[in-house]
């Protein structure tokens, strides 16, 4: 079996990849962090790109929004192109008032009412932890770069945005709710393909909106400087 949704040569793609949700933010971190970037997926115009960074070399590709679609772009590059790790960037909202707006968040594992798991190993597994290793790494990195605003902990992923619906009936039920950082669509997803392939993921979320603090207006400004220090954060982190 071929892959369906990454059509690219085999070595095309490197081993270490940074996968946020929005294409176009693959394309802004391959313009402006990578080396000698090139394209190498646009099936669906889900832009992927391999290039240099620091001499290492990374992948970065979009997964588009929700566990379903981050499962089928994780699995391909797990299984197909042999990718040993990947860290998902992205935006969040924040579900404790210890999780500001623009803080960044490592997350600890995500937990869902998803049938996810389920569907993929008939069992019901509610949390899946991320990489333990790749999340030592992180820490590290956020200590030598000196990123005060790194929150770690517990994150929920929900299967509608949660903006448009209210989702509290859920928090509410989940077991570790007084421990969750934030909400955000992709983290479950992408960890239990981990598991399933025997490889390593982590998530990076920055928070863009909080309950907490709801006269909080992020200027366009703000919010590229905080994405930024996530990318780079996840950057030199998946090299080392």
């Amino acid at each position: 079996m071929e892959p369906v949704h990454i059509v690219a040569e085999k070595d095309s793609i490197a081993p270490i990849v940074l996968l946020p949700g929005d294409p176009l933010r693959a394309k802004y971190i391959a313009e402006n962090f990578l080396e000698d970037a090139v394209l190498v997926n646009s099936v669906r115009n889900m832009l992927g790109y391999t290039g240099y960074y620091k001499g290492v070399r990374v992948t970065v590709m979009g997964s588009g929004m929700g566990i379903a679609s981050v499962g089928i772009y994780a699995y391909e590059l797990y299984h197909f192109y042999n990718v040993e790790k990947i860290i998902r960037i992205g935006s969040s909202g924040s579900l404790n008032p210890n999780a500001k707006i623009l803080d960044v968040i490592l997350s600890t594992g995500a937990y869902s009412e998803s049938t996810f798991e389920n569907t993929l190993l008939k069992c019901e597994n509610s949390f899946i932890e991320s990489s333990k290793e790749l999340n030592k790494i992180i820490l590290n990195t956020a200590k030598e770069m000196n990123i005060t605003n790194l929150k770690y902990g517990p994150t929920y992923t929900s299967d509608v945005f949660d903006v448009y619906c209210d989702i509290s009936d859920l928090i509410n039920r989940c077991p570790i709710k007084d421990d969750l950082m934030c909400v955000e669509m992709e983290g479950f997803g992408l960890m239990h393909i981990a598991a399933y392939c025997n490889k390593q993921a982590s998530m990076l979320a920055t928070i863009v909106d909080s309950k907490y603090q709801p006269d909080v207006i992020v200027s366009p400004e703000d919010r590229e400087t905080s994405l930024n220090t996530m990318i780079t954060l996840a950057l030199e982190s998946i090299i080392k």
